[in-house]
């Protein structure tokens, strides 16, 4: 079965980091499994308007800049005009919103259903239940899943972590892991020092990532084994406390910083290490330490969130989060590396090649499509109703905003009538350069280069007659 999907997000290229890649490798499958995809995101800098990335992916960037940590300020109903004319104009069946930290993700999903339109949801994340920024995190995501279709999660620890926070049915839950390409990350042991053991860190500077123990275990490490370097990829609010630790411990040698790194560029950082730490203080499902196995790295990793189920037992050291745990996990990783006895990098990426996978997921994700395809439309009575369950206060509030955003829907379907939404032309796949005989009079503009190894292609149809009315 065919489905034209939306994927909606504020986290897309050109940013960089797991939601993004995830994001574009899933609909690059879904584009060569023969299904229409549009992504739908904020724009970034002069990136705004409608752009075209490899394999004729569409991608709409709304005139509306970040707000906050790379999202949109939430406004819900400012955003309606333009999401009800894309999901015409493309005729869209379903919108899959990504990330619990996107409000263009929400409001897009909240709109759709305003529409009729079925809904799928992707956790990427973990919550707390007990400050004060989880609490309402959570709130806003138990009214955005209250009518939602289907909910995907990256690790089975993510899935409880999910059905408890929004108080979902178990039943409307999948377990889907993120992928890793393995023909990029590939191990190449002549990128290592014969004479140094190399500890790679590459992940976001913040607190989330562990950077405060980070801090704490590079001196510790330095100080033990004079023949071990540290090698950390990544920006972030901790870089200022690392640049400390290298001055105040005179590691400058020692520990290099290489500020942030490409997402092309990580598999030659990785290349260049022995042991890859992750220090997360919580993680749904860390895909970093995926990339690093597959380019035959000993991993270490802390025993936090979904890690425990990424990789099998004899592949990763796993430690408490704190210093000490970690401090003796990476000295026995140290102790096999001089001893020789850890499993040849070959060997480790043979096994993991074919675990996770993008064609699997995505094989996976049709599969959600499919089962929701046929799911009756949710009329407002029963919206209303279901936000009634999401407190006796909040639930009242969030039936308002329902009941707004259908009025102004309505006006919208009177002020610019469906009838008057040009249906967009669908590209073919795989690509706009190998389909360009059946495309005649479209004229191609130059091509560029993104970042992550993607290309983007922009075109203009030809101007189109007025229809005689």
């Amino acid at each position: 079965m065919r489905h034209n999907i939306c994927m909606a997000s504020d986290f897309f290229f050109p940013n960089t980091g797991g939601v993004e890649s995830h994001i574009y490798q899933l609909s690059q499958c879904l584009l060569h499994r023969g299904h229409k995809i549009i992504v739908i995101t904020h724009a970034y800098g002069q990136r705004s308007g409608i752009r075209h990335v490899t394999n004729n992916l569409k991608v709409y960037y709304l005139p509306m800049g970040p707000f906050y940590n790379q999202c949109v300020l939430p406004t819900l109903f400012t955003s309606l005009p333009l999401v009800r004319y894309i999901l015409i104009r493309e005729k869209i069946t379903i919108v899959h919103g990504h990330s619990s930290f996107s409000a263009l993700a929400h409001e897009a999903m909240f709109h759709a259903k305003t529409m009729g339109i079925h809904t799928v949801f992707t956790d990427h994340s973990l919550f707390g239940f007990a400050d004060g920024s989880s609490i309402i995190t959570n709130k806003i995501l138990k009214f955005s899943l209250a009518n939602v279709n289907h909910v995907i999660c990256v690790s089975h620890t993510s899935k409880e972590n999910t059905v408890l926070r929004a108080s979902l049915q178990p039943h409307l839950v999948s377990v889907i892991p993120n992928a890793v390409d393995a023909t990029v990350f590939i191990p190449d042991v002549t990128k290592r020092s014969q004479e140094r053991i190399v500890i790679v860190v590459v992940s976001r500077l913040v607190y989330r990532k562990g950077m405060d123990l980070l801090a704490s275990i590079i001196p510790e490490i330095c100080h033990q084994h004079h023949d071990v370097d540290f090698l950390i990829g990544g920006d972030g609010p901790k870089w200022i406390d690392i640049e400390e630790v290298r001055e105040q411990y005179q590691l400058q040698d020692r520990v290099t910083m290489l500020g942030a790194v490409q997402h092309s560029n990580v598999k030659n950082v990785l290349n260049q290490g022995d042991i890859f730490l992750n220090t997360s203080l919580t993680e749904a499902f860390c895909i970093a330490i995926v990339e690093a196995a597959c380019c035959g790295l000993q991993v270490v990793s802390t025993r936090v969130g979904g890690v425990p189920e990424v990789l099998p037992e004899d592949l990763i050291l796993l430690a408490e989060p704190s210093v000490k745990s970690l401090v003796e996990a990476l000295n026995e990783a140290i102790a096999r590396k001089r001893n020789n006895s850890v499993l040849p990098p070959e060997h480790i990426y043979t096994r993991m090649k074919d675990i996770y996978t993008w064609q699997n997921v995505a094989a996976r994700t049709e599969q959600v499509y499919d089962s929701i395809a046929d799911d009756p439309t949710t009329e407002l009575a029963e919206r209303l109703e279901r936000f009634c369950h999401c407190g006796p206060f909040a639930g009242i509030f969030i039936i308002f905003l329902a009941v707004i955003d259908h009025l102004f829907y309505i006006f919208l379907e009177w002020m610019v009538p469906r009838k008057d939404i040009d249906i967009a032309v669908d590209l073919l796949h795989p690509s706009i350069q190998s389909n360009q005989k059946d495309l005649p009079n479209v004229q191609l503009l130059p091509r560029r280069r993104l970042p992550h190894g993607q290309t983007t292609v922009e075109y203009q149809l030809p101007r189109l007659r007025p229809r005689k009315r």
